[in-house]
């Protein structure tokens, strides 16, 4: 074996066993009193396992004809799938959840989608998208990474928050900085706290 290629056996072996090492671990002790516990951490191979979960029900979704969309926003916290979004119709929430539960590795699947209620224009899709990153903006700028982890959808100026975040108040603070950005008419809260 040549020495670059030693040299790249060796980072191999390296990286995997500080990935394995790493598994499990949430660096979080718990405490061992009866005081109320704080909220479940997520582990690096937790989170690991959700990223790979939402890739596959992504694209499970985009393969499927009768779904194929790219307005549907797919989160995972310890194999819950989260779907929102605005769709077309009824027929496309179903059958989108249906792929979804096909999905290996989804526990459960959350149906957090709504129906278009007006065919949009193509300037109602730019101020949408607009709206969309003010919100983004905002949400980052208030609450941090705790933002990051918001997906947000905009349809005649409302605006949808979905996704996983670790606390109630987490909720509370990113609809009400969602409701303070210019354009928004109205803030659908999909969110929900880490199990």
């Amino acid at each position: 074996m040549s020495i670059p290629n030693r040299f790249a056996a060796l980072a191999i072996v390296l990286v995997t066993g500080l990935f394995i090492a790493g598994c499990g671990k949430s660096g979080e002790k718990t405490a061992p009193s009866a005081a109320p516990q704080p909220e479940a951490k997520t582990t690096v191979g937790t989170e690991i396992d959700d990223s790979a979960v939402t890739t596959k029900v992504k694209s499970a979704l985009m393969a499927d004809a009768d779904v194929k969309s790219f307005d549907i926003k797919v989160e995972t916290s310890k194999g819950v799938v989260q779907l929102s979004g605005f769709v077309d119709n009824q027929g496309q929430i179903d059958r989108a959840v249906t792929v979804a539960k096909g999905v290996d590795g989804v526990k459960s699947v959350e149906n957090n989608m709504n129906v278009k209620t007006t065919e949009t224009t193509v300037g109602e899709k730019i101020d949408d998208s607009i709206i969309t990153t003010k919100v983004k903006a905002a949400l980052m700028t208030n609450l941090g990474m705790q933002g990051a982890e918001i997906g947000v959808v905009t349809q005649d100026g409302q605006v949808q928050l979905s996704g996983f975040v670790g606390s109630q108040a987490q909720i509370d603070s990113a609809t009400g900085v969602a409701k303070g950005v210019e354009g928004v008419k109205n803030v659908i809260n999909e969110l929900a706290v880490k199990k």
